[in-house]
């Protein structure tokens, strides 16, 4: 109902990105030294924010925090745990946040299996202390929970999961991420309520967004890194499951819906709180198989993949997101398709190897995504 006045109210139906509005805000980022969280920091920066960084140090050599400097781009980086809840309480209210946006997290199923209690002591708990964090730091208007497609009860449906349907997980993983939405629900409802917005002034939404692929990703166990080291090597990908069908999407598409969304939270408050998805147009919601063999064509010729016919833990087969709310409510859509984003992975990677400047070429790829995407009203700062 509360959607519903919004949109009626004209207060949902076009967010546009604007840059002018991020222009001195300051903006708490964790996992700033991940994967997601460094693209994000890059661009929160060439807008003119304020960004203060809170993660643990990267876990892979190399990492993009480091390759892309993404210092740089922050007024101050904290090494810590979210697990230490003094810790990053105490940076929290030492940065004075306006928006914070919270990315740190376990993010691998397979790892989820053999380190059950660290996942859910990241993913859950951690959760659990960015909120205590925020009912103590008055500053704070717009609160942002990443969490992911995975947290839906998994049915095998061939159509899209709506912010709706049940949470559930069969992995430790998936699991942790449905019980982040259901504590973070917990602590709107009870601390933040809509109903006493006036009051306290801080909207809380979750992001829920699809397989996440773009250049300076090194992590284990995901499908286009373990592509890469593999071609780099001359060695075939090792594939567990190729029918497996997954919304891939480049890392700039859910950002862009986050900080659309981030924005709508801070300007127009409690009636964007909620779940809401930022996934791939319906198209790019395709097989690992597919998704290889374009990374195979836009590499070279050596490059090459098989299936594992060991045994493989469970994972979802078929997984989808409808993203109809965050079209409808915050004029949000993909913009890059699947070959889009192949090709600006593999346009990332080869700058790299060729020692180019990795912060300027990340920025470059910002400025492109935006340039297709149409919704800026302003160039970015850089």
């Amino acid at each position: 109902m509360v959607l519903r006045s919004c949109a009626l109210e004209g207060l949902g139906m076009s967010q546009d990105l604007y840059p002018e509005f991020w222009i001195g805000k300051q903006v708490f980022v964790t996992g700033h030294t991940g994967f997601k969280g460094g693209w994000l920091c890059h661009w929160l920066a060439s807008m003119g924010a304020k960004v203060t960084g809170y993660a643990l140090a990267p876990n892979t050599m190399p990492n993009l925090f480091t390759v892309a400097n993404v210092a740089s781009s922050l007024v101050r980086s904290h090494i810590g745990d979210i697990a230490d809840l003094e810790r990053l309480k105490l940076a929290i209210i030492e940065a004075q946040p306006d928006v914070l946006i919270h990315l740190a997290a376990q993010p691998l199923v397979r790892y989820s299996y053999a380190n059950p209690v660290q996942t859910y002591q990241t993913n859950v708990m951690g959760t659990v202390n960015i909120l205590e964090a925020v009912r103590a730091c008055s500053t704070i208007k717009a609160v942002l929970i990443v969490t992911s497609d995975k947290c839906y009860e998994n049915q095998e449906w061939a159509w899209g999961y709506r912010e709706s349907e049940p949470m559930g997980g069969h992995d430790p993983y998936s699991n942790s991420k449905g019980c982040a939405e259901l504590v973070t629900a917990a602590y709107r409802q009870s601390y933040f309520p809509a109903a006493s917005y006036n009051s306290h002034g801080v909207a809380i939404a979750t992001a829920r967004a699809g397989n996440v692929i773009g250049g300076g990703d090194w992590s284990q166990d995901r499908l286009i890194p373990d592509a890469i080291r593999a071609f780099e090597g001359n060695k075939p990908l090792i594939i567990r499951h190729p029918s497996a069908i997954r919304p891939w999407q480049h890392v700039l598409e859910p950002l862009s819906g986050y900080l659309v969304l981030a924005q709508a939270l801070y300007q127009k408050g409690a009636c964007f709180n909620g779940p809401w998805n930022f996934g791939p147009q319906e198209s790019d919601a395709r097989p690992v198989q597919e998704v290889i063999e374009l990374l195979v064509q836009g590499w070279n010729n050596s490059a090459s993949w098989l299936q594992d016919g060991g045994p493989q833990v469970h994972e979802a087969n078929f997984l989808k997101l409808d993203c109809s709310k965050a079209r409808q409510y915050l004029g949000w859509n993909s913009k890059w398709n699947l070959e889009s984003a192949i090709e600006s992975i593999v346009s990332w990677q080869l700058a790299f190897r060729g020692d180019l400047d990795m912060k300027t070429f990340t920025l470059k790829q910002i400025q492109s995504y935006l340039k297709a995407e149409k919704k800026i009203r302003f160039p970015i700062f850089i």
